[in-house]
């Protein structure tokens, strides 16, 4: 079996550079860091390290191993991390993903409440878009758009919320005052793309507008909601998106709803079975059912 301190030391090679640079980064002698290289090298059989010139380099086999140890040692990391709690009587952890216009819009809100109510409970959150493949990849709580995969063994979907699109435009534009504009007013108009990623939100805007009878014409593409925003302040077009990506708009833009169709993205929260049961995460989905009643 592999020496877990051995694997440290030597990615600390690969990563300072030299022996003489992880030495001083792990607070030890240059020796004793070259003694933990010798015996990784013994250990695997494998030649690592090769020296170049004055200085050395990983070998490709090195290369390979010190990818493969970074994986180990994260979740290592998150062993002893869990062992930590452990022993200091916390009680433990919640992986919480989400999409990022409910990052902005909800998540402060459960954050602040679980620091309130669980102040000894430690947040793993991340960003996530798309639903995990692997059952030990998913989050004990998944916020996300309705699409395949929300349905899976060992996990429950909760609907939040239905959330209808609206069209952020300039406040000189002419629809700008109505209470709602059909899509195909809009054909004219330049678009701007509002998501890069190709996602399903973006998808379902596309179908949408072929229910209109047009394609958007898009002239523009920005990364995310608050970019394409800023362009359509800027004077540079409209985008259609998301009332809830339309939360806190800058001076001069207005939101107005689409219709003919309406296009709706509905919003679940998808916890696992093994944590369901857990007052934490009870109470996380106390709190997004309370930002989905008020945003609806």
């Amino acid at each position: 079996m592999l020496d877990v301190h051995r694997l440290r030391v030597f990615r600390s090679v690969v990563a300072s550079g030299s022996v003489q640079a992880a030495a001083a980064n792990l607070g030890y002698t240059p020796s004793a860091v070259s003694q933990h290289l010798t015996a990784l090298q013994r250990e695997t059989g494998l030649t690592l390290i090769s020296r170049v010139g004055r200085g050395i380099e990983p070998t490709a086999a090195g290369r390979a191993l010190a990818l493969r140890v970074d994986g180990v040692l994260d979740r290592l990391g998150e062993v002893e991390s869990m062992v930590g709690d452990l022993r200091a009587g916390r009680t433990g952890a919640l992986s919480i993903a989400y999409f990022a216009s409910v990052g902005a819009a909800w998540m402060p809100q459960v954050v602040a409440a679980m620091l309130a109510d669980f102040p000894a409970l430690r947040l793993d959150l991340s960003l996530l878009e798309d639903v995990p493949t692997g059952p030990g990849d998913r989050p004990d709580i998944q916020i996300l758009v309705d699409q395949s995969g929300r349905e899976q063994v060992g996990v429950r979907a909760h609907h939040l919320l239905d959330d209808p699109y609206v069209a952020v435009l300039a406040q000189d534009h002419p629809s700008a005052a109505a209470t709602e504009v059909e899509l195909a007013a809009l054909a004219s108009d330049r678009w701007v793309d509002n998501d890069f990623a190709r996602g399903w939100c973006r998808k379902n805007l596309i179908t949408a507008c072929h229910a209109a009878g047009f394609s958007p014409p898009f002239h523009v593409e920005a990364h995310d909601y608050p970019t394409a925003i800023a362009f359509v302040a800027a004077g540079i077009g409209i985008t259609v998106l998301p009332r809830l990506g339309a939360r806190n708009l800058p001076p001069g833009v207005v939101a107005v709803p689409v219709t003919c169709p309406v296009p709706v993205r509905s919003i679940f929260a998808v916890v696992k079975d093994s944590v369901a049961h857990t007052p934490a995460a009870a109470a996380v989905l106390g709190v997004l059912r309370e930002q989905a009643r008020q945003a609806g």
